[in-house]
């Protein structure tokens, strides 16, 4: 298995966030494209429950985040309370409308 890396610009790196599967970055990018909506709510909130946040932007956008936040929320595990924090925080100063 190869090792985990930091680097999401090189597809053929292991993202650190994905360190319990052997798959790459481009995997994943390709995994989202084709998912089902159920199956992306799934990788989206494991995206965002073990990556840095600034890292999630790099495979999707707050918008549809945003837009699918109630089926996502499940998913996200200890860092719930922190998206929740987040998209509040950008609903109210209207950078998500």
């Amino acid at each position: 298995m190869q090792p985990l890396s930091s680097d999401m610009s090189d597809p053929n790196a292991r993202p650190y966030f994905l360190w319990d599967e052997s798959t790459t970055v481009g995997a994943f990018r390709a995994a989202l494209a084709v998912a089902t909506d159920e199956e992306r709510d799934r990788l989206i909130g494991k995206l965002m429950r073990e990556a840095r946040d600034t890292d999630v932007w790099r495979f999707v956008r707050p918008r549809e985040v945003w837009r699918r936040f109630a089926t996502i929320r499940p998913h996200l595990g200890r860092r719930r309370a922190f998206w929740e924090y987040l998209f509040d925080a950008w609903r109210r100063d209207g950078f998500l409308a």
